[in-house]
């Protein structure tokens, strides 16, 4: 299974450093501005951006390295607000994302997300496939959540909550993504609503990049754009998010 390459996934553009913000019910005061800002500064700093030749990015440009990390301190204001949301079970799962992300105002006067929207989110990073995510997990999703808006809103100037399939495909490319017209084409037409593509649907279609190539690129150990699937692996992949 061959493809014209890839580039890295949806955090920051280069060059639009994060302003640390906590948001609402975070200690620090709200989120920034009416559209919501960027979380605490430690999780900033630009991710994705131009691929090196041959549109590839650097392997392992994206994720942060937390998995398996020892308990954050108590003194993390991530981790208090963590624990505010997570159930008995030291966990978040989609109804409690979808919550989370909306008593935040992190969409601003944009759309909320969907269930639907906050499932695939989770599956992004779910490598376990519990369903649910804990708290390293939890940061790693703001941290792209808060690029992603970024990338949105540079292409969203009259903060309508949409944007044109042209500047989807220029978003698109922006993050670093080197796939065909064919391809591009058919992102639109999977994520367009009557010619405009909203805000959950953009960050929903950014997930859904972000987590198939990591997925392809973890089974592409020569870094060459080709890799082979067994059927069910390819199912388990996909059908994930």
């Amino acid at each position: 299974m061959a493809y014209p390459g890839y580039g890295g996934y949806g955090g920051a553009m280069p060059g639009m450093p994060h302003q640390g913000m906590p948001p609402q019910g975070m200690p620090g005061g709200p989120m920034g501005g009416h559209m919501g800002g960027p979380m605490p500064g430690h999780m900033g700093g630009p991710m994705g951006g131009q691929p090196p030749q041959g549109g590839y990015a650097p392997y392992g440009g994206g994720y942060p390295g937390t998995y398996g990390a020892p308990p954050p301190p108590a003194n993390d204001p991530m981790w208090g607000y963590f624990t505010a949301i997570a159930g008995q079970d030291g966990e978040i799962d989609a109804e409690e994302l979808q919550k989370c992300l909306t008593q935040s105002g992190f969409t601003g006067s944009y759309t909320p997300f969907s269930l639907d929207t906050c499932r695939i989110m989770i599956a992004m990073l779910d490598r376990d496939f519990t369903g649910k995510m804990g708290f390293n997990e939890f940061k790693d999703l703001f941290t792209a959540l808060n690029g992603w808006k970024q990338n949105f809103m540079m292409f969203d100037q009259d903060r309508s909550g949409t944007v044109e399939p042209h500047e989807m495909t220029q978003a698109v490319n922006a993050m670093g993504y080197r796939v065909s017209p064919q391809a591009l084409n058919a992102i639109i037409k999977r994520y367009n609503k009557a010619g405009r593509v909203y805000f959950d649907d953009y960050v929903a279609c950014c997930v859904k990049l972000r987590a198939l190539t990591d997925n392809f690129r973890r089974r592409d150990t020569m870094q060459q754009g080709s890799v082979t699937f067994q059927y069910d692996d390819f199912i388990l992949c996909t059908m994930a998010i």
